[in-house]
């Protein structure tokens, strides 16, 4: 009897134990608590084939830093959301992700219009870093459109697009030029840069249309621009509407060359527009013709380890083929990281850090930023491509 009790005893003392043990144990180390990046891409509407694949880029680097220990052992998280290709949207994401998830950055959104209904909320309000992977410039560019202190991006400014664009022109001997674009954010901003750069190019614009990216058919523009004097058409838009402008100046005779901007390097442009693609001619990311680059190259081996991972080891290739998009989050995770690794989490150290960048290697360029430049790409980081015989031909400077 007395040797039951006692076993008694010792049970209910052990089992005391191990509830008691749980309060016992120190916290979670900090090293050890997951760093919460926010991700918000269009991964459904009209622009989900450029957000989704890169949210899987993302999340691809994500794997990769933290299979690698993390920043200083503590692994990165990300919180996932989707602006529905929609501006409205955008902003209600963004303020989920910092008000109710607590992120300490953001990286997203995908369309520039998407951009600048975020900007402000994060300038004035939320004053977190935000590391954008769209294509326009105003989200940077000061003066009427606002600070951007907290605000950055990854891909090429429309400037510098523009800029890489008007210097193959000129190689070529053109002189007068006309401009077809989308009536959306991102047009009018490509819109602005082709104006005002023009004169430094000794360009006369001689005709200047517009077209919606809904738009099925560019014919009317497309036969004004035929009568207009053009030696070469310059259209500016991301996404199915170039496709259609191609196939409507192979449908129209028009022999002037066709320059499509830096957002239609992608295998679905060949594939809409067929064999109305060829001759194509665009600036683009160096990962477009990575192959065709010298080994001195000095992005060649990080953009060469990208694509293993994107298509040998994640075949994200089998649904999204890589495309002038695709390295944009691998870039904005990879800044954010390198600041990081120097400064820690605090927003304010956080932010100064990303500002002096200096020499990071990535997919879209080498980047260099400052106070003044929160892209920190010139020229130097594009290539001009032409479609040839369905393939991405690299244009010799």
């Amino acid at each position: 009897m007395m040797n039951r009790l006692l076993l008694r005893a010792r049970w209910i003392s052990l089992v005391g134990l191990l509830v008691l043990l749980p309060w016992c144990l120190p916290p979670p180390s900090a090293a050890e608590e997951p760093i919460k990046i926010g991700a918000f891409f269009a991964l459904s509407g009209p622009a989900a084939t450029i957000g989704t694949p890169t949210k899987l880029v993302a999340q691809m680097v994500v794997d990769k830093i933290n299979k690698e220990g993390g920043i200083h052992k503590r692994p990165i998280e990300l919180v996932v959301g989707d602006t529905e290709s929609d501006p409205t949207k955008a902003l209600m994401e963004a303020k989920r992700l910092v008000e109710k998830e607590k992120v300490i950055a953001l990286i997203g959104p995908t369309r520039t219009d998407e951009g600048m209904a975020v900007k402000s909320y994060i300038e004035d309000t939320a004053h977190i870093p935000i590391v954008m992977t769209i294509g326009g410039d105003p989200v940077i560019a000061g003066g009427k459109f606002g600070p951007f202190r907290w605000t950055f991006k990854t891909p090429q400014r429309t400037a510098v697009a523009v800029k890489k664009t008007y210097e193959t022109l000129q190689a070529q001997k053109i002189t007068k030029i006309a401009l077809l674009t989308a009536t959306d954010g991102f047009g009018k901003d490509g819109l602005n840069a082709l104006k005002d750069l023009a004169p430094q190019f000794s360009l006369e614009i001689v005709a200047e249309e517009a077209f919606g990216v809904t738009d099925t058919d560019m014919t009317p523009q497309l036969v004004k621009i035929k009568a207009s004097g053009a030696q070469a058409v310059i259209c500016w838009t991301i996404g199915p509407a170039g496709a259609r402008v191609a196939k409507n100046v192979k449908q129209l005779g028009l022999t002037i060359p066709l320059y499509q901007c830096h957002g239609q390097p992608d295998p679905k442009y060949i594939e809409l527009a067929g064999v109305a693609a060829e001759g194509s001619i665009m600036p683009s990311t160096k990962l477009m013709v990575v192959d065709q680059l010298p080994e001195t190259d000095p992005q060649k081996a990080v953009i060469k380890e990208f694509v293993a991972l994107y298509t040998n080891t994640y075949h994200y290739d089998q649904q999204y083929p890589i495309n002038t998009h695709s390295g944009y989050a691998w870039d904005a995770i990879y800044l954010l990281a390198g600041a990081m690794r120097q400064v820690g989490t605090d927003p304010e150290a956080l932010r100064a850090a990303i500002e002096q960048t200096r020499g990071y290697v990535g997919i879209s360029g080498i980047y260099n930023l400052s106070a003044e430049d929160h892209n920190g790409l010139g020229t130097d980081s594009m290539v001009m491509v032409k479609v040839e015989k369905g393939k991405w031909l690299l244009l010799q400077p």
